[in-house]
């Protein structure tokens, strides 16, 4: 198989010849700042914005936690769907306390660290059900429509857990992109590169999620994404020059009318392509 053509376009040409506007930032600290940064922005011009937000990245929040405290910026109206959850084998979300749970992050790592008259209303903390995932796109049409999405691409482009099709699957660009929020087995891929990130033992990685659909995602007016792992060089490139593809979950940002991607200044370096 040949190297595809895209892993060499230079960090100077991503995004080059696509609406997706690319923001080299710096070292993951700066990334980190640039991301509460933004989204402090957003809620400052809007508190009752409604957003979806990831857990990964992860350094963000408690910086924004900082910053909502220092400033005293009121987001009880503010509306946060996460992303996405982990499930147990019964496809029940995993228990806050679990190590890897997202839930048990934002509350330690976000909404504790907010002073309590300025944080979300608890009612506006939300991630999707598996039990009842179709409420996701009730919230989102009952509050007006969803203001922005942020977010980061996984090492086989997906984007929140909406993975490329397995071998064999087949599923057209346009059904790919109308997939709701629902229930779904994670990739092997993404099971080994999310194993690395936490030590490198797979079988600690459930096998389940609950994620927040295309359809959700692209139905967003802006479009957030930030990288800030070394293996992204190659997955940015992809998303950004090769097919717009389900293959490349991430690839859809270019269908998008407002999207953006920040990167560390080693993501926007092509990848170093070698034996070693």
């Amino acid at each position: 198989m040949n190297v595809p053509e895209y892993l060499s376009v230079p960090a100077s040409d991503l995004g080059s010849g696509t609406s997706v506007r690319i923001e080299i930032a710096g070292d993951v600290n700066a990334v980190a700042h640039h991301f509460a940064q933004a989204l402090f922005e957003e809620i400052s011009a809007r508190p009752d914005a409604t957003l979806i937000l990831p857990v990964g990245p992860v350094d963000q929040f408690p910086i924004l936690a900082r910053m909502i405290n220092e400033s005293a910026l009121d987001c009880r109206r503010l509306m946060i769907i996460n992303m996405d959850e982990y499930l147990s084998d019964h496809d029940s979300w995993i228990p806050t306390n679990h190590p890897l749970s997202f839930h048990g992050y934002m509350n330690r790592m976000f909404y504790e660290r907010i002073d309590s008259d300025l944080a979300p209303n608890h009612e506006n903390r939300v991630f999707p059900n598996p039990e009842n995932p179709e409420e996701i796109e009730r919230l989102i049409e009952n509050r007006g429509g969803l203001d922005s999405c942020y977010g980061g691409i996984g090492i086989n482009g997906h984007i929140a857990f909406n993975e490329p099709p397995e071998p064999g699957e087949e599923i057209g660009k346009e059904e790919f992109a109308a997939l709701p929020t629902r229930v779904l087995s994670i990739t092997r891929e993404t099971r080994t590169i999310n194993a690395n990130t936490v030590g490198g033992e797979i079988s600690v990685i459930p096998q389940r999620a609950v994620t927040v659909g295309m359809k959700d995602i692209l139905c967003a007016k802006r479009l957030r994404f930030y990288c800030n792992r070394p293996w992204q060089s190659a997955v940015i490139r992809r998303a950004l020059h090769g097919p717009v593809t389900p293959h490349c979950p991430a690839s859809f940002l270019r269908t998008h009318r407002d999207a953006s991607i920040t990167i560390t200044d080693f993501v926007a370096e092509p990848p170093d392509i070698r034996l070693r």
